[in-house]
C-alpha cells in the first residue's frame, strides 16, 4: 500500500522501495538487546524515524527526475544499501542478523501484548494493515491527496495553478518510506532475522508486481495483490523450481485482461451493480 501511494497515486514508479523495508529490519536488529526483548516504544519510533529521514534524503536527491530516470536512481539507492549491508561485518554480512526475541509491548511492568504468540502477532499485523489503509484513504480524500492525484494526472497543470509539486512529491515519498519501514519492522519481528536480500531490487520488483496485480491507485488493491501473489508464489514454488516463469505468465495475463488489476475489476463490478440498481429504481419510479 505504501508503494501504491507512490506508483498509483503520485505517479512515481520506484524500484528501490525495498530499501526502507530492509532498513527497518536492520535498525530493529542492531538496536535490540542480544538476549533480551527490546522495548517496542523505543525501537518502533527509532525504526520509523530512520526510514523517514532516509526517505527525505533520497527524495531530495531523486524527486526532480522523472520517468525512467527516477526508476533508475531509486534502483541505484536500493542497490547501494544492499551492497553496504552485504559487505558490512557489523550487519552480519551476507548472512544478515538474527533477532532473538520479539519486541516487548509493556506498560510499566504490565505486558499489554505477547508478540511471541503467533496469533497475537497476526492480529497486530492485521490491525496495522487496517490502520494504514484508513490513514491512506483519509490522506487521499484530503486536499493534499487531491493535489497528488492531480500531479499524477497532469503535473504541468498543477504547477500552473500555483502548487509547488516538488514539495508534495517529497512529502509523499517520505510517507511511503515510513510506511514501508513499518512493514519491514513487522516482517523482521515475524521472521526473527534480516539479510541484505530484503533491500535488493528483487524485493522491490515483487512489491511492484503486487501493486500491478492488485490495481495501482486503489490502495486496497495492492493488499489483495500481495495476498494473491504470495499464494501463487507458494503454489508455484512447490510445483516447480522455475516458478518465476509461471508467475511471469500470470503477470502477462493480468496486464492483458485486467489492466486495472484485481481492485480495479472489483470497483468496476460495484459501479455496474450500482448503475443497475439505480436504473431499476428509476424505472420503478417512472411506473409509479
Amino acid at each position: 500500500m505504501s508503494l501504491d501511494l507512490l506508483v498509483g497515486v503520485s505517479g512515481l514508479v520506484s524500484m528501490g522501495h525495498a530499501l526502507f523495508f530492509g532498513l527497518a529490519g536492520y535498525v530493529l536488529a542492531l538496536i535490540s538487546p542480544e538476549y533480551d526483548a527490546a522495548n517496542i516504544w523505543i525501537v518502533l519510533p527509532a525504526v520509523l524515524a530512520s526510514c523517514a529521514v532516509l526517505g527525505l534524503i533520497v527524495a531530495f536527491l531523486t524527486i526532480k527526475t522523472s520517468g525512467i530516470y527516477f526508476i533508475m536512481v531509486t534502483l541505484a539507492f536500493g542497490q547501494m544499501a544492499y551492497y553496504f549491508f552485504n559487505d558490512s561485518d557489523f550487519a552480519g554480512g551476507s548472512d544478515g542478523l538474527y533477532i532473538m526475541m520479539k519486541p516487548a509491548v509493556m506498560l510499566g511492568d504490565l505486558q499489554l501484548l505477547n508478540l511471541e504468540d503467533k496469533h497475537t502477532l497476526f492480529y497486530v499485523c492485521l490491525a496495522c494493515m487496517a490502520l494504514v489503509y484508513l490513514i491512506l484513504r483519509m490522506l487521499l480524500r484530503s486536499p493534499f491527496g487531491q493535489v497528488l492525484v492531480g500531479i499524477h494526472a497532469n503535473e504541468h497543470r498543477v504547477k500552473a495553478i500555483g502548487y509547488n509539486t516538488t514539495r508534495y512529491k517529497i512529502v509523499s515519498f517520505v510517507i511511503a518510506a515510513t510506511l514501508a519501514g513499518l512493514a519491514g519492522f513487522l516482517a523482521a519481528t515475524q521472521y526473527g532475522f534480516v539479510n541484505p536480500s530484503q533491500l535488493g531490487w528483487h524485493t522491490s520488483g515483487y512489491a511492484l508486481m503486487m501493486v500491478i496485480m492488485g490495481g495501482a491507485g486503489t490502495i486496497f488493491g495492492p493488499a489483495l495483490g500481495a495476498f494473491v501473489f504470495e499464494i501463487l508464489h507458494s503454489f508455484f514454488e512447490s510445483f516447480t523450481d522455475h516458478w518465476l516463469m509461471l508467475m511471469g505468465t500470470v503477470m502477462i495475463c493480468v496486464v492483458l485482461f485486467l489492466p486495472n488489476g484485481i481492485g480495479g475489476a472489483l470497483l468496476k463490478l460495484v459501479e455496474r451493480f450500482e448503475k443497475k440498481n439505480k436504473h431499476i429504481q428509476t424505472g420503478d419510479n417512472d411506473n409509479g
